[in-house]
């Protein structure tokens, strides 16, 4: 279970969402960068691309997802060739690395030895947990010792990976394997401890409520068409598809639009912005792949690097 939690982390930001894939295995089963070549002419555009230039250097953002299907690969062209002109890969974290995981599950995901999660719920909130966990096949009494977030997240992920979406057919899969085979560097923009401590920065109150509004979710069928509308328009690169994807995690006055909104993207998103404009002043050539909903709207990281004086063209 473990594992599967450890798994879980791995892409608790998701396409920035909180549907993320519960894979029980950590390791990368990515998709063969060695059978490429063949197809990756007729490839068809996915995500969002952008080139961004200042001062002679150029770098490439890409709106990637963290689950998907082994239908999404190879990558059009466009991105691939953006990747091999590049010097370097920067990604969100390496979500091949286990150990940093288990340090900031174990930090923000985990109760004290002796606590537990039935200390922190309501009668009803717990009812509704364990009938939950019961239809996924787990049991409470082997995961007591995680807090709401975690076991929301892993909920809904589980309920996502059920459906065909999962981990080792996500974008960071791919460019990682053919990162490695073009022997470039990786960046990391974040950590798995600063990652999982904001999901940890909601109180006991909202953790629940974000719970609750979560299990409602799973029950309705909301959260799978959520992330599946997402992502299925990330793989045709319909922009409208998207933003209506991104305005329906963001809407409606619940804590976890409210958390999305405000610290999943409102938060992170400067702190990128800035983070990439040092990468870019270290590697002339740089590409970027993000979460696809950190490049949409106003506050998105294209527009923030617009903002700091960049020249960013949407390619598409």
């Amino acid at each position: 279970m473990r594992r599967k939690l450890l798994s879980v982390c791995a892409l608790l930001l998701a396409v920035c969402q909180p549907a993320l894939s519960a894979t029980l295995d950590m390791s990368t089963h990515s998709p063969a960068v060695g059978a490429i070549a063949a197809s990756v002419e007729d490839a068809p555009r996915r995500g969002a691309l952008f080139k961004v230039q200042h001062d002679g250097r150029t770098s490439y953002l890409f709106g990637t997802v963290h689950a998907g299907k082994q239908t999404f690969f190879p990558l059009e062209p466009q991105v691939t060739r953006a990747l091999a002109d590049s010097n370097a890969l920067v990604l969100e974290l390496d979500v091949r690395a286990s150990e940093p995981f288990q340090q900031a599950l174990a930090a923000h995901g985990s109760y004290p030895r002796g606590d537990s999660i039935r200390k922190h719920l309501s009668g009803e909130t717990l009812a509704l947990l364990e009938q939950a966990l019961s239809r996924a096949g787990m049991s409470l009494d082997k995961l007591e010792q995680y807090r709401p977030w975690l076991l929301a997240n892993l909920l809904v992920g589980a309920e996502i990976e059920r459906n065909g979406y999962v981990r080792s057919q996500g974008v960071e899969q791919f460019l990682l394997k053919a990162a490695a085979q073009q022997s470039k560097p990786l960046r990391e923009l974040e950590s798995a401890d600063y990652q999982l401590g904001l999901f940890a920065s909601m109180d006991d109150a909202q953790q629940e409520t974000y719970l609750r509004e979560n299990l409602a979710e799973l029950a309705s069928g909301a959260a799978l068409k959520k992330t599946s509308s997402l992502i299925d328009a990330w793989s045709r690169a319909d922009a409208p598809g998207i933003n209506a994807a991104w305005q329906s995690m963001v809407s409606g006055g619940s804590v976890s639009a409210a958390f999305m909104e405000r610290t999943l993207l409102g938060k992170r998103n400067p702190e990128m912005a800035a983070s990439i404009e040092n990468i870019m002043k270290a590697d002339r050539t740089a590409f970027v792949g993000v979460g696809l909903l950190h490049l949409l709207g106003e506050q998105g990281v294209p527009e923030l690097l617009r903002q700091r004086g960049y020249q960013v063209e949407q390619i598409y």
